[in-house]
């Protein structure tokens, strides 16, 4: 079962709720998304830590084989 972008967002936005996040569908078939998350909890961590964050806030959607997320393709960084 394929996620819907705003269901990304949500999930996203309920651990990071002050974040600039842009969801793009980047094969048009669901399963496939880029997302860029620009938060202040971020200053200070580096890129892994800030991407493993976002992905704990995914609660598990991308987990394995059978995961309801394929595919992202993540960037994260502070504000400037």
């Amino acid at each position: 079962m394929a996620m819907q972008a705003h269901e990304i967002e949500a999930l996203i936005r309920a651990e990071f709720p002050d974040a600039k996040v842009t969801i793009t569908d980047l094969a048009g078939d669901g399963n496939h998304y880029a997302a860029e998350v620009i938060d202040a909890s971020f200053a200070g961590k580096n890129r892994v830590q800030q991407q493993r964050a976002v992905y704990a806030a995914l609660k598990g959607k991308m987990d394995g084989a059978h995961g309801e997320l394929h595919a992202l393709a993540l960037t994260t960084k502070a504000p400037d």
